[in-house]
């Protein structure tokens, strides 16, 4: 089982720290609270009530509204917040993040709790002793990411007398101050003064320190997904952290699938085609993965492990589902292993209709892709999930309503419950999952911001369609029927692959209109010259 390290102050004294930094009315009743070691964070909006958040609950600290003065005093308290609006509290791991206005002014506190926990990498622990790997661990904010980061920079630095370099971007990981955490043990930390920074952070970190092994925590940028390729292909072994619910997702995020290898279209030969009984445009990975193993927090007790992340994305964009192994703590606190890393079924188009479980099987089978067989999962914040259902009926769309934003592929809801910045619209702006609002909360605007969600999200044609689409396009173009084909609006990562397969075919292209109108046109090369 995990528990929490006690150091030379002691959790409880941090806790009062955390508890001194708050209106005294407030902390009086957190320190009162029967659930206090289970506290997550406090939330502080102006104007309304307090509320103390819990793993499984939030709430009311007291019938007051939050005042300016109370906001002042936890910003009195704090240190000074960076341009990412954090800010923490010296010599301990707690985080304050703020909400302003547009005047800058600071209308809304997030007061996390932040503690170093022993035993919570016991589920991967073999993945960290045993392998000189690159692991990514994947997961929703809150789940215990950062600090199973910790532990993992403590048992290298410590057990195993390893180099290890802290890249700290908002001082979560080793806390505020110059003097590390004693939870981190001998790894050393480096700042980062501002998080458009990181990735330059990153690259120093190799250059200068001499590292074995480099931690960093919530990889978002393409600058850093190229660092963090960097850094692996310097032999340093690399423990990263990123936003996402499953390997999939990540395969489709344009900004971070370089993480896992990219996607590119592939233009295969008749013979290749026929070979594998699919259509001649194929998508594959890109390049071999950043990250070897990709660890999916789950849950705090159960976690699913791709080992071998090549092959799983290999598997996703030729049609086949694979099966992760599934890591669950007991509650005796024991590891119990369900391993169906092989067990691969892909449909066989045969007229016996039987399942296939050999992997090169699997792989055949392409006709069909991945992001064809997925349904659009959407969080439906302040609408009627009945009437939303009912919508999806009769537009025949493979849209389902889901019960948190942490397992949602976009956020719905109003204008006015966006404007108010809930708790689900920050997770979805945190872990950047498209956020829709409606002007009115009435059926005809419903269907249009479901339209536009399905075009976004590739449903109206997949992107299998949509690329072949393309390729008829391109024919006519090549056989002389029409110099220029203006292609259906696509979203940003089905425009890329539209350009990839116009660069293959040595057709020019380029993109017009704003979103969500943006556009690919192809034109015969030649036509664009005597343009």
């Amino acid at each position: 089982m995990t528990q929490i390290i006690h150091y030379e102050r002691g959790e409880a004294d941090e806790m009062e720290v955390f508890f001194a930094t708050l209106p005294p009315q407030i902390a009086q009743s957190l320190r009162n609270a029967p659930r206090r070691d289970d506290l997550l964070e406090v939330v502080l909006d102006l104007g309304r009530p307090p509320e103390a958040r819990y793993p499984d609950e939030e709430q009311v600290l007291s019938e007051h509204e939050v005042t300016p003065e109370e906001i002042d005093y936890v910003v009195s308290h704090v240190g000074h917040f960076n341009d990412d609006n954090r800010a923490g509290l010296e010599r301990t791991l707690h985080r304050i993040s703020a909400i302003r206005n547009r005047n800058g002014r600071i209308v809304g506190l997030t007061c996390r709790v932040g503690r170093a926990v022993f035993g919570t990498i016991k589920i991967i622990e073999d993945l960290v002793r045993s392998s000189e790997k690159n692991i990514l661990l994947l997961g929703p904010p809150g789940i215990g990411k950062t600090t199973m980061l910790r532990e993992v920079a403590r048992v290298l630095a410590d057990d195993f007398s390893k180099r290890v370099i802290i890249v700290d971007t908002s001082n979560e990981i080793a806390g505020d101050g110059d003097i590390p955490h004693p939870s981190l043990g001998h790894a050393r930390r480096m700042q980062v003064p501002q998080p458009e920074l990181q990735h330059q952070v990153m690259i120093e970190a190799v250059e200068n320190h001499m590292p074995e092994v480099i931690i960093i925590d919530e990889i978002g940028t393409e600058a850093e997904a190229a660092a963090a390729r960097t850094i692996a292909e310097r032999g340093v072994q690399l423990i990263g952290t990123a936003h996402g619910t499953r390997l999939d997702n990540l395969v489709q995020n344009p900004t971070l699938a370089d993480l896992v290898g990219g996607i590119q279209a592939v233009t295969l030969g008749d013979d290749e085609a026929r070979r594998r009984r699919t259509r001649k445009t194929v998508l594959e990975r890109k390049a071999p993965p950043t990250f070897d193993v990709v660890v999916e927090l789950r849950s705090r007790s159960q976690v699913a492990v791709h080992a071998d992340v090549g092959r799983t994305v290999d598997m996703l964009l030729r049609g086949a589902m694979p099966h992760p192994q599934i890591r669950t703590i007991s509650s005796e606190g024991e590891v119990e292993t369900e391993d169906q890393e092989r067990a691969v079924l892909s449909p066989d188009r045969s007229p016996k209709g039987r399942y296939q479980n050999e992997e090169e099987d699997a792989f055949e089978e392409t006709s069909s892709s991945y992001a064809k067989q997925r349904t659009t999962d959407v969080y439906a914040y302040g609408i009627g999930r009945g009437k939303l259902e009912e919508i999806f009926q009769s537009m025949a769309l493979p849209f389902r309503v889901v019960d948190s934003v942490h397992d949602a592929d976009v956020l719905l809801t109003t204008k006015q419950l966006y404007r108010r910045k809930s708790p689900a619209v920050r997770v979805a702006e945190e872990t950047r999952v498209p956020v829709y609002v409606l002007r009115k909360n009435t059926p005809a605007q419903l269907e249009q911001a479901l339209r536009a969600i399905a075009s976004a999200q590739g449903v109206d044609d997949s992107i299998e369609a949509t690329l072949e689409e393309t390729e008829q396009s391109m024919s006519r173009i090549l056989s002389g029927e029409v110099d220029m084909v203006e292609l259906p609006p696509q979203n940003s990562y089905v425009r890329r692959l539209q350009h990839e397969l116009a660069q293959h075919s040595s057709l020019a292209s380029y993109s017009s209109g704003r979103e969500p109108n943006r556009r690919v046109r192809l034109f015969r090369n030649d036509a664009v010259a005597r343009g």
